[in-house]
């Protein structure tokens, strides 16, 4: 259903404003790159049969695993994992 998909993207989108929010900004050339590189994308090709609408949030940076996670030197800020706990119900 299309108006399933909607909601999906609207819930995901309010996850992207809240990890943008709780996104680190670090000094350097690189500065705020992490910050506004989140994106969605829905589709209602998902799940296991391919029947289900779904939307994704993602930060394509090459280091946003290093950010969520953390490393032995920086610890993980858990960005996406905290905006995900919200379930985009706002």
């Amino acid at each position: 259903m299309p108006g399933m998909e909607a909601e999906m993207l609207r819930r995901a989108n309010v996850i992207k404003a809240i990890a943008q929010g709780n996104s680190p900004v670090y000094e350097g050339p690189q500065g705020g790159q992490y910050k506004s590189a989140w994106e969605t994308d829905s589709t209602s090709r998902g799940g296991r049969r391919r029947d289900r609408a779904v939307a994704y949030v993602r930060n394509p940076s090459y280091y946003a695993r290093w950010v969520e996670y953390g490393t032995e030197r920086v610890p993980a800020h858990h960005v996406l994992l905290r905006a995900a706990q919200s379930g985009g119900a706002n």
